[in-house]
């Protein structure tokens, strides 16, 4: 079992983050799970760990206000005592209803205020893990799909942001680990992206050979808050051989 007691997983009522939530809950870690708007989901995800004898709590919360992470910060420390972990795991932008810089918003700003606030009240030896794409991480060195370069920027600038508080974070011996994958079959962001470019999904199985479930995925992502890796390490799950070729020519 972990020697971590609290983690908090941004975006926690579905897909990745729910995956994730739910094996850090396996490993003896009360988990803050997170959700925006659909309590309902929150609560099925934190009633699913505790038939299996984990800890867990449903909060709602929006990112993007100010008050938002706060209230995930203080769920941590009065339900389990500390906060050792903090996936930041939520994201978006592909949304139309939310406001032309919506994606800045979330992937960047709110990331930060997110760690802004936890970071505080984390434990020393505590774990930050940010969770990324593949067309977000090199998109500096690669372009990716029109209607996906908005958010995609977004991301990238989100990490940027993050890696520049590792300073911050090492002098509570905090590590900081990115972890970067594919479009991930299943998920909201390709099920749009395929619907604006039909055979989007199709395309990209094709050049990496595979594409991740969320189950996959999420695996690799609770994996990494135990993994024995560098602060500032970059897990590239599946590999990324046609990004990392491209960004080299």
């Amino acid at each position: 079992m972990s020697e971590y007691k609290g983690a908090i997983v941004t975006g926690s009522s579905r897909g990745i983050g729910s995956v994730t939530a739910q094996l850090l809950a396996e490993q003896g870690i009360g988990v803050v799970v997170n959700y925006r708007a659909k309590a309902p989901r929150a609560n099925k995800v934190v009633a699913g760990i505790e038939e299996k004898g984990g800890k867990a709590v449903p909060v709602g919360a929006d990112l993007t206000t100010a008050e938002g992470p706060q209230a995930l910060v203080d769920a941590a420390v009065e339900h389990f005592g500390s906060l050792d972990v903090l996936v930041l795991n939520a994201s978006g932008g592909m949304e139309t209803s939310m406001g032309e810089d919506y994606a800045l918003r979330l992937n960047r700003d709110a990331q930060v205020a997110m760690l802004t606030a936890a970071l505080p009240k984390m434990s020393e030896g505590g774990r930050v893990v940010f969770v990324t794409s593949h067309q977000a991480h090199f998109i500096n060195q690669v372009e990716t799909m029109d209607a996906y370069d908005a958010v995609a920027r977004s991301k990238r600038a989100g990490e940027d942001a993050l890696r520049a508080m590792i300073p911050q974070l090492s002098e509570k011996n905090i590590d900081f680990v990115v972890v970067s994958g594919d479009m991930i079959e299943g998920t909201i962001t390709a099920t749009l992206l395929n619907r604006v470019e039909p055979g989007a999904i199709e395309a990209r199985r094709e050049a990496a050979g595979k594409l991740y479930t969320v189950e996959e995925f999420g695996a690799e992502v609770a994996k990494m808050v135990f993994a024995d890796v560098p602060t500032g390490h970059t897990e590239l799950v599946g590999g990324a051989g046609d990004f990392l070729e491209q960004s080299e020519q």
